[in-house]
């Protein structure tokens, strides 16, 4: 039987662990974390979260579970190997997906975990590692209205921005868009950037400039000016490979519904260039660079 009123808390990465630091320190609950790890997890037992050795025994001690995977893949793991949640979930228990996983998996999930009593929400999160550490994250829900209620208070813990986008996998088809319109939008800030170069205007004055116009955008202030003008790509960000992983949920809904999208193709062609020429692992704004080479 799980633990009445505890959080747990799996996936301990680069947004995983601020996000549940902001948890245990916000929520007023105990809070049981697990991560392959042991760097995150000894971070945050002193802090004052509890350390899980095994899904099965974070299981057992949460009334309601997040996690924060890098993709499908982890999730359907997570989910169905030996030990793991569909093993593991009981009656009452919530299970959270904070990353941004396809919405055809998230909604077979959630059919299984229906089937044990247990209910699903996914919430995957948007903004930057930045917004992951001072809870100002943006979060799309894909839950029916009583359970959004009930979740939304700890959401809020790490998040200013919390929307019920409709029942489950609405979360995730949102996100992804929001990741596909993101991609496209610093490809275009990344050719602009190439131009006014060659044209003899820095890129920096250009998207200072573009930022007091119609063409700002939240890709231009942060991506663009913080990224691509100062040429700074790091790893252990959200990386090139990470980020065709998205667009590729996104080529994919594009296919279940008939309906071709060559500028989304286009920046999945960009970013596979990146992602051959060395630049897999850092941080996928590093597209400028293709750009710029061409």
């Amino acid at each position: 039987m799980a633990q009445a009123n505890a959080i747990g808390f799996i996936g301990l990465g680069v947004m995983g662990e601020p996000i549940c630091r902001n948890l245990l320190k916000k929520s007023g609950r105990p809070v049981v974390a697990f991560d392959l790890s042991p760097e995150p997890l000894a971070r945050l037992r002193g802090e004052g979260a509890a350390v899980a050795g095994s899904i099965a025994e974070l299981m057992t001690q949460s009334e309601l579970v997040f996690y924060c995977l890098p993709s499908g893949k982890h999730v359907r793991g997570l989910f169905e190997n030996k030990g793991g949640i569909l093993e593991n979930a009981c009656a009452g228990q919530v299970i959270v997906d904070l990353g941004t996983s396809p919405v055809g998996l998230t909604r077979e999930l959630a059919e299984k975990l229906e089937a044990r009593g247990a209910s699903f929400a996914d919430a995957p999160i948007a903004r930057t590692r930045e917004a992951a550490i001072n809870g100002t994250l943006s979060v799309m829900v894909g839950a029916s209205p009583a359970l959004f209620a009930r979740i939304e208070p700890l959401i809020r813990c790490f998040a200013t921005e919390v929307t019920n986008c409709g029942g489950v996998g609405a979360g995730q088809v949102t996100k992804i868009l929001n990741n596909m319109v993101l991609f496209q939008t610093v490809n275009a800030l990344a050719e602009a950037a190439a131009i006014a170069r060659r044209s003899g205007v820095e890129p920096k004055l250009l998207f200072e400039t573009l930022a007091k116009g119609s063409a700002d955008s939240f890709a231009l202030r942060n991506h663009g000016l913080k990224a691509v003008i100062p040429g700074e790509f790091p790893e252990r960000a959200f990386s090139t490979e990470y980020a065709l992983k998205d667009l590729s949920y996104a080529l994919d809904l594009a296919r279940d519904v008939a309906l071709s999208a060559p500028g989304a193709e286009l920046a999945g062609s960009v970013l596979q260039e990146a992602i051959d020429n060395g630049f897999g692992a850092a941080y996928w704004p590093v597209i400028a660079k293709v750009v710029d080479r061409r």
